[in-house]
């Protein structure tokens, strides 16, 4: 009997972890949406910004911006960016190893002079760097819940400071890129400096425009804003994946509590109906020592 008992307890357990993997699952597919549909439309807004970058650069050697690369590297900064929630598989500790697969790989140098300093966003992500000394520390985490512009914007500014400043040479971010609900991919980008405009053929230009005050000075304005425009649909390609990631995740929780479940109620059946046929045989055997 204690046998059954100890089963009930679990069968009881069991479906009250899958009413909360359930309702987990419900809400981050909520949530997926809306992370959806706002990906959905900052893609026209970065769409149309690269395509006036590229116009201006069409034809014109004397574009420069102080984005663009000056010297090799002497110092890196790689952003990894996670999430601040766990239950979501393996979306963080895929990325955070592809981070220090990269700086072994591709800055193995810099790696060994402590010359590359990692930077996580969100809390699942910094409990993975916690073991490097070389993490910088900073407030970022309030990005992921936010995932608004303005913040993201006061984030890219305090990078474009450090690489203006030169207390970085170049920045790479490390996410995972959104390809559906089931599947995310971890992603590397270098961020700064950018690639020198691909100097093109001014017979391409479709349209001709007039700029003013001049190509330089409306491309230098508009580099900032391309590059707070670019970081932003990261962050945002991120969070939709960490819905995604998590709401699989949820799934496959329901459905293993539910296989469980089943093979729990087979097991308290069975053991019920064994109890029941010794008792019978237990009664029939007392009847028959009775008679004689």
């Amino acid at each position: 009997m204690a046998k059954l008992k100890e089963i009930r307890s679990r069968i009881s357990s069991v479906k009250n972890t899958r009413q909360v993997t359930s309702a987990m699952k419900l809400v981050s597919a909520a949530k997926l949406k809306r992370a959806q549909d706002n990906l959905m439309h900052i893609a026209p807004y970065e769409r149309k910004l690269d395509e006036i970058l590229h116009q201006l650069t069409i034809g014109d050697i004397n574009i420069r911006s102080v984005f663009f690369k000056t010297k090799e590297p002497d110092k890196i900064l790689i952003v990894v960016i996670g999430s601040n929630r766990g239950l979501c598989g393996a979306f963080n500790s895929n990325v955070a190893k592809m981070a220090i697969q990269h700086a072994q790989k591709n800055y193995r140098t810099h790696f060994q002079m402590n010359n590359i300093h990692f930077l996580p966003i969100g809390q699942q992500m910094v409990k993975e760097f916690k073991k490097f000394s070389n993490t910088v520390a900073s407030d970022a985490d309030k990005l992921i819940d936010s995932a608004d512009y303005d913040s993201s914007t006061e984030f890219v500014q305090q990078l474009m400071k450090w690489f203006i400043g030169e207390k970085y040479q170049k920045i790479d971010i490390l996410y995972n890129k959104f390809k559906n609900a089931a599947v995310h991919e971890p992603t590397v980008e270098q961020f700064l400096p950018i690639e020198e405009p691909d100097i093109k053929d001014p017979s391409e230009m479709l349209t001709e425009y007039i700029f003013e005050p001049g190509k330089s000075e409306v491309y230098n304005e508009l580099i900032p804003l391309a590059l707070k425009m670019h970081f932003y649909s990261l962050l945002l390609e991120s969070v939709t994946a960490e819905h995604g990631a998590r709401m699989t995740s949820m799934h496959q929780a329901t459905d293993n509590a539910t296989n469980l479940l089943s093979d729990l109620r087979k097991t308290y059946n069975n053991l019920r109906q064994s109890a029941i046929t010794n008792e019978i045989i237990e009664i029939t055997g007392g009847a028959e020592a009775l008679n004689h």
